[in-house]
This record gives structure tokens, sequence and C-alpha cells, in this order.
């Protein structure tokens, strides 16, 4: 952001390598990225006219207290979106699956409560962090066409990953696994896949066209990461992508 010279940036990551609580709260500053970037954005450039180079400059006290409010407003609705999970998992322990119990981000955009049609596309936020990540593989089948692109970073807790995926049709479940070179198979994430799929060229579908992203973890360090696969619940493998 520009707040820091580079004696400070040096004594920050310092300590940074030692401190579990700092970097747990810089991963929560992640999710900023593109609002940072907006606001660094270079004004409209005048025809004829030479680029000027932009100097980042440290952001005003206004505006890193917004940020910083916003980081807290995240924080405090993660917390409560949490009870609400745990409540509703204790329900149906208790009472069995006798209803379903969809949970939402709930009030955003002036109280509203959340539409329960269709699903919005991925959000710029979502695509702007999979375009930041530091490594990336990818692979396609070659029977079922299906093609994903996974970014990952280390982290201490294991490896942090955004599953990029296209061409692939629903309806269906599907999970993605990371598989060590021990053949050790871990869940790092699952989701659902509606009728009109996701990334399909040429869907007369608007949703069907943006591929899905969908963030993941996994305790394995990336390391001991030998390949990814996508599978349905059913145990189909749609797709395999080295690591």
């Amino acid at each position: 952001m520009g707040i820091l010279d580079d004696a400070q940036a040096s004594a920050f990551e310092a300590h940074l390598a030692g401190c579990a609580r700092c970097s747990a709260h810089l991963d929560e500053f992640a999710g900023m990225e593109p609002m940072l970037a907006m606001l660094a954005e270079a004004p409209t450039a005048v025809p004829g006219a030479r680029p000027v180079p932009r100097v980042p400059e440290p952001p005003a006290p206004k505006v890193l207290g917004g940020l910083m409010d916003e980081v807290a407003h995240r924080r405090h609705r993660r917390t409560k979106r949490s009870r609400y999970l745990v409540a509703a998992a204790a329900a149906l322990i208790i009472g069995g699956p006798v209803a379903a119990v969809a949970v939402t981000g709930g009030d955003e955009g002036g109280g509203r409560p959340a539409a329960t049609g269709e699903p919005h596309p991925t959000s710029p936020a979502e695509d702007s962090f999979f375009e930041h990540l530091p490594e990336k593989v990818s692979g396609t089948d070659p029977t079922t066409r299906v093609g994903a692109t996974i970014g990952m970073e280390k982290k201490a807790w294991g490896t942090h990953t955004v599953l990029e995926l296209k061409n692939v049709k629903g309806p269906q479940k599907c999970v993605l696994v990371a598989v060590s070179k021990t053949g050790e198979e871990e869940v790092v994430t699952s989701w659902s896949v509606p009728k009109w799929g996701y990334g399909i060229e040429g869907s007369s579908h608007a949703s069907a066209k943006a591929p899905l992203y969908v963030h993941g973890g996994a305790a394995m360090s990336r390391e001991d990461i030998a390949r990814f696969e996508v599978r349905t619940f059913d145990g189909e493998r749609l797709v395999e992508i080295g690591a």
C-alpha cells in the first residue's frame, strides 16, 4: 500500500516470519487486493501525451481507516455466519434430515435478503485473487473435455488453492482431491454444478459461459502434492492435474 519505507518493510517482514498472529491478520487482508487496485488505478490518459510513471502514494488516513473498518466488518460477519452453521449442524444432528438449511451472506445490499434463484456468476474479486496466486498448473481430460487450472500458494498450515474449472456440465456434485506422492488422498473442496454448467463456450445461458472459481485448502505441504483430481460424487474422474 506504500505506507512503509524500506527500513520499516524489512522490520515488518522480520517480525512476520516469527509471529503466527500477525500472519493470520495478513491473510485476512489478502482479499482486499482488488479494492486496493481500484484505489491505485491511474487517471485517464490524455491522447498524444507521454505516459507518466505512477509513483505509489500512502493512502490518506481516511482511506486507511476505511480499509481497517472493512476487515473488521468481514471478520464480524464471518463469526456470525459460523454461529449459524454450528446451529444448523446441531439442529440436523438432533432432529435428523427433516429440512434443508441454506446459509448465505445475508443482508448485503441494503438489508435485502439474498436471492434464492440462480446463483450469481463469479465475482471479479475471486477472479483477481486467482490471477495473483504465485503458481498455477493446468490439465484437460481428453475424454470428458473438462479443463481445470489450480492456483496454489504455500501456507504455514498447508496449501491454499483456487480452482478454475471449465467445460463442466450439470447437474452434478463434484470434489477436488489432492493426491500425495505416497498415494495419500485429501479432499480440498466440493461444490455443485447447476444444469447449465460452467465455462461452456457458446452456451445460450449467461451464467454458463463463465468458469467456476472455488477456494480450498489442503493440510498437505506443496512439496508433498503429486497431483489433483476433480471427481464426481459417484467417483468418476473428470480431469487430472499434475502438480
